[in-house]
């Protein structure tokens, strides 16, 4: 599994757009067979900073599957208008370092 984030800095829209057009684009993931979770937090200190996770199936299936799939034309419609408001957008590999109470 891959961990994608993407961490937005908010400069010519709203962090409620991005959050509402997330809201419409989030279906789109959950239809995608590659995407197995996500969830958008926002920056409790700054608000006009969020953080998008998404947990694929492998990068191949992110990058080959969803991106070449049928899904991404529609997810990608509803949140092109905040493409470049993207400060980072990486892959992660989880290491066995966690806890969850």
């Amino acid at each position: 599994m891959i961990v994608e984030y993407i961490r937005y800095e908010m400069k010519t829209h709203s962090a409620d757009e991005l959050v509402a057009a997330y809201g419409q684009a989030a279906e789109h993931l959950r239809a995608a067979p590659e995407c197995l979770a996500f969830d958008l937090a926002r920056c409790v200190e700054e608000p006009n900073r969020l953080i998008l996770r998404i947990h694929w199936a492998s990068l191949e299936a992110h990058m080959q599957g969803f991106r070449k799939g049928p899904c991404f034309p529609p997810f990608f419609a509803a949140i092109r208008p905040f493409v470049g408001e993207i400060a980072e957008m990486r892959h992660y590999e989880e290491t066995d370092v966690r806890w969850q109470r």
